[in-house]
């Protein structure tokens, strides 16, 4: 063979390496589209939810009232839909685990379209209560972190969830209006009707746009506590399981407390801001709507620039402080003025502690187990919201709005000693 054809047959393996180079290229742009195809929907399914969520609950006061329901009564039916939901989104995450994203997303969106027709025909008290039943299964956003979490690798996830926080914030903004002009112009059940329509148009969504199977590789360095594909989706065992793996146990404490006490103050603000702040329906309107700008904000914008140059751990410890901070700030305060102060770094600490902890935790559990654990973490809300008005109502009566924000003081300035003298075991949450 002749030097020439030597370097003509060289020439020809490097175009074809090159072609080859090329068209692999043109392959990881497409599926990273089609990444970023399938994370858009899930952020469309949850805004629609959190629109119509936010909505209903604008609205359920006043229809409870239009039936008949007193003050006591509406107590119960809010403790009755916080206990569904405490009961369900670890059930409704094992089966995100077995079945997938996209049929636990339809199976969220089916059942919010049972509760909003349940809705729409409450003339009585039984069928407004049985109107709650299918909240047991209404985990849109829990969902779309599953599929979130299941299309990104862990270095890109915190961010990816955070943005999750702009649907929030326009979810709170856009519910509220729409709730209340929507029943001014065209009665209390309009409402409904329109939220029937949503979830049917998300289940639609869920259908055709997000894939029967978006699952990663399997997490091979995880397997020494077992995956959960075996066993029921009502599995209790296979639930608590999650909580041996290194680090969860002691995570998942510091999300629960850490968020606590300001969720039993946002439970009892209804009635706080009437009385303590002396705000009308409409000014608590208003302040609602600057808490979902202010969500937007830090959620979109603040989170994700702050975990590219920041650790999870380190994150997590600032949240603490600052919420530390929140808490000394909530026993001074004495106007709506001084609150709306404190409400700038009180999200900051809110949208960061829940962003980081769920990212923390899906990192540390196998992939097949990243829906249970999403599940677990949706279930601390609902938790609060069941025990709430008992503690927050007794907190309130007896030692004032002060106590708030003592408690906030006393709980997270301890879970920030903790967070510096323990040393976490965090060998499974490992950044790609």
């Amino acid at each position: 063979m002749s030097t020439m054809d030597v370097k003509v047959g060289s020439g020809g393996e490097a175009e074809a390496l090159g072609m080859r180079s090329e068209t692999t290229g043109e392959s990881s742009r497409s599926g990273d589209i089609k990444k970023g195809q399938v994370i858009l929907a899930a952020y469309v399914i949850a805004t629609i939810e959190l629109t119509f969520i936010f909505m209903q609950m604008g609205v359920m006061p006043y229809l409870a009232k239009s039936i008949g329901l007193d003050s006591v009564g509406f107590g119960y039916l809010q403790t009755t839909f916080g206990v569904l939901q405490l009961v369900g989104g670890s059930i409704f995450g094992r089966f995100a685990d077995k079945f997938g994203a996209r049929a636990a997303l339809i199976l969220s969106c089916a059942s919010g379209s049972a509760f909003f027709l349940l809705m729409s025909i409450s003339t009585s008290i039984p069928v407004l209560f049985l109107s709650r039943l299918p909240a047991v299964f209404m985990h849109g956003l829990p969902g779309a972190q599953k599929v979130i979490t299941d299309m990104t690798t862990p270095s890109q996830r915190a961010d990816a969830l955070g943005k999750l926080g702009l649907c929030f914030g326009i979810g709170i903004i856009t519910g509220s209006v729409l709730g209340g002009v929507l029943s001014t112009k065209f009665g209390i059940f309009a409402p409904m009707y329109v939220g029937l329509v949503g979830n049917l148009i998300n289940t639609m969504i869920a259908m055709f746009w997000i894939p029967l199977q978006a699952k990663p590789k399997s997490d091979h360095h995880l397997t020494e506590h077992g995956t959960s594909q075996s066993g029921s989706v009502f599995s209790i065992r296979e639930i608590l399981r999650l909580m041996k793996f290194p680090g969860v146990m002691e995570v998942f404490i510091v999300k629960v407390f850490a968020g606590l006490p300001i969720g039993l103050f946002q439970i009892m603000f209804s009635i706080i801001s009437m009385d303590f702040f002396g705000l009308e329906a409409v000014e608590s309107g208003y302040l609602m709507s600057y808490f979902g700008v202010l969500q937007m904000v830090v959620q979109g914008l603040v989170i994700g620039k702050l975990t590219s140059h920041c650790t999870e751990m380190t994150l997590l410890k600032l949240s603490v402080f600052v919420f530390a901070g929140v808490g000394l700030g909530m026993a001074l305060m004495r106007t709506v003025w001084h609150y709306c102060i404190i409400a700038v770094p009180l999200v900051f600490a809110f949208s960061t502690l829940g962003t980081i902890t769920d990212s923390i935790l899906t990192k540390a559990v196998p992939s097949s187990d990243t829906g249970t654990m999403l599940g677990i973490c949706a279930s601390v809300q609902p938790l609060t919201r069941t025990v709430g008005p008992t503690i927050g109502g007794v907190l309130y009566k007896h030692f004032g709005v002060s106590s708030f924000g003592c408690l906030q003081l006393i709980v997270n300035t301890g879970l920030f000693v903790y967070l510096l003298k323990s040393n976490i075991p965090l060998t499974g949450m490992k950044n790609q």
